[in-house]
């Protein structure tokens, strides 16, 4: 299996289908490079290069006690495309992925890299402050840890439910999609799931944000349930210099089903373009 080998020795699992302009994909918390797996074929299918990685404590890559931080996870990103040697590339990134595309962008620069998408990401920021009062109050994200100390593969069995808008009425999410979210949470390790709750829910990326040059497109579900729209992508495209909003009526955090394919074929024009 392919891996590269970070400064500080981690090993970062990474899937790499097909040939073309490369188009990288960053997974939400606490899944993996798995869950992009309809994305990369996709796109390995219609002549680009696909590629996905598992975060650090994440799949199949290196479980550290230390690092499980945004500017580690966006040196992580950074070493891989370096690594690989990528120019011009598609930067894709969901959720907590939105975030490490965002902080590589802010931290790293967009040499190379020449678009971004951020999808149902936490950017700006997730927390209810005084200066951000559409957030999450800090008990939402206490609640998370403390699932997650306690049980966590039942938490992660419940949190597939909002996840994915399975508690909606009329919901059609399989129960296949919803065991296919918790076996990839429960490969994430502990330490690095709970450290990552703070990176989501925390940082403020108000600053990578307006150093951002290159085209974004920013979309996100407008039910939901994990990331409200409100505290994200509505204020995202306040601060980038070049922003595209698509807002996907009733979809969830999750891609999954319309929203999948509503969002595959934006994406397919997006790289095209």
């Amino acid at each position: 299996m392919p891996f590269i080998t970070t400064s500080d020795g981690a090993q970062i699992f990474y899937k790499d289908w097909g040939s073309g302009r490369p188009v990288v994909f960053s997974h939400g918390w606490p899944l993996n490079a798995d869950a992009w797996d309809d994305q990369l074929m996709l796109l390995a299918s219609n002549g680009y290069r696909a590629i996905a990685h598992d975060r650090r404590g994440h799949g199949r890559s290196t479980q550290t006690w230390n690092g499980n931080d945004m500017d580690t996870y966006a040196d992580d990103l950074s070493e891989l495309l370096d690594t690989l040697g990528l120019s011009n590339a598609v930067l894709v990134g969901h959720s907590t992925g939105g975030g490490e595309v965002t902080r590589y962008l802010g931290r790293h620069g967009t040499s190379r890299v020449s678009k971004a998408m951020l999808i149902g990401a936490v950017p700006p920021l997730m927390l209810k402050t005084e200066a951000n009062p559409e957030g999450s109050p800090r008990s939402v994200f206490d609640r998370i840890r403390a699932g997650l100390a306690a049980d966590r593969s039942q938490y992660y069995r419940d949190l597939s439910l909002p996840f994915y808008g399975a508690n909606r009425p009329g919901s059609t999410v399989s129960q296949g999609k919803r065991d296919e979210f918790w076996l990839q949470s429960m490969a994430a390790g502990l330490k690095a799931a709970y450290d990552c709750v703070r990176e989501f829910s925390e940082v403020d990326f108000t600053e990578d944000l307006k150093r951002i040059d290159i085209p974004v497109f920013v979309g996100h579900g407008d039910d939901d349930q994990i990331v409200p729209i409100q505290a994200a992508a509505l204020k995202t495209v306040q601060l980038l210099k070049d922003a595209t909003l698509k807002v996907y009526p009733g979809a969830s955090h999750g891609i999954v089903g319309a929203y999948e394919a509503a969002f595959n074929a934006d994406l397919l024009t997006f790289v095209r373009d």
